[in-house]
């Protein structure tokens, strides 16, 4: 990760989602009235693969298959609030 001070290293932890951000304690600037460093801001942009050989869109087909068949829900955004806010109502017996 590029700082004004240098490089430094930030783990990204598996499974980040683009647009998660990471903050950098006192790897920011000074504000202008003076006192301590501020906080370095980092957020995550996932790249999606382009230009796939056939046999890597197999391999991404097949892993998709695995991770649906397994009944793991490996797309975050698969639900989203509404859905949460759907069920809580239906638990009340609405």
């Amino acid at each position: 990760m590029p700082t004004l001070d240098g490089k430094l290293k930030l783990k990204i932890p598996p499974g980040t989602q683009t647009g998660k951000m990471f903050r950098m304690r006192g790897k920011g600037i000074r504000p202008v009235r003076g006192g301590g460093l501020g906080d370095l801001i980092c957020r995550v942009v996932v790249e999606t693969p382009v230009n796939l050989t056939d046999d890597q869109k197999e391999l991404f087909r097949r892993l998709d298959d695995t991770l649906l068949g397994g009944g793991s829900r490996h797309n975050p955004q698969s639900t989203g609030w509404l859905d949460g806010v759907k069920k809580f109502f239906e638990g009340l017996g609405f």
